[in-house]
């Protein structure tokens, strides 16, 4: 706890110094231009892998980064409620997903039901992308470990923007061109990041 603490300080008498006219700016509204989705790993600094400062970014992190298919409904809808906030209030510009490797979520979904049964929010959780594991898992054998969770972790992107289609005032957007949805794949120890060519199917890197 003491680190966080000394966080705390170094932030008000540095980063806010440095940024003192930001956050005096921000303090009264946010007008971020984009809607990041992403893991809730510790690893994944969005702000950090963007180079963007506060304000700049709407953040979603939960999971595996998944989206749940859009449905009415009278629980209480986490992500559902902050991306129809993003888009509908804040009226972002982009939305991205952010997947990445070695990701405990995906990893996850390839066990037994008894062996996620301490974590039984999870398991349901991940329930969401059991579709994207069993094409991985007719797809890639057990053989070959490296290759199949690739493609899980990157399947799931592609699966989460298709997720992200479901929801009317999306779709709309993404067909008026107002609204870009974008799939990264980013490799946590060499910093690379791939971006999905929906054309071609494929993630290319672009640094």
């Amino acid at each position: 706890m003491q680190n966080l603490l000394d966080g705390i300080t170094k932030f008000r008498k540095k980063d806010f110094e440095d940024h003192k006219e930001l956050f005096k700016e921000l303090g009264n509204r946010q007008k971020p231009h984009t809607l990041f989705i992403s893991c809730s790993d510790s690893r994944i600094d969005p702000n950090m892998i963007t180079g963007t400062k506060p304000g700049e970014l709407f953040i979603i992190r939960n999971i595996a980064n998944i989206v749940p298919p859009y449905r009415e409904s009278e629980e209480y809808l986490a992500t559902t409620s902050a991306i129809e906030y993003a888009v509908l209030v804040l009226e972002v510009e982009n939305i991205v997903i952010c997947g990445h490797s070695n990701c405990g979520g995906c990893a996850a979904s390839f066990k037994s039901a008894e062996e996620l049964k301490d974590i039984p929010h999870t398991r349901k959780w991940l329930e969401l992308i059991r579709p994207v594991r069993d094409m991985v898992l007719k797809e890639i054998s057990e053989n070959e470990p490296e290759a199949r969770e690739w493609l899980m972790e990157q399947g799931n992107v592609v699966e989460q923007l298709k997720h992200l289609l479901t929801f009317p005032y999306i779709r709309e957007r993404v067909e008026e061109g107002k609204l870009n949805l974008s799939g990264w794949y980013y490799i946590i120890e060499t910093g690379e990041i791939f971006i999905y060519d929906k054309d071609c199917g494929e993630f290319k890197c672009e640094n």
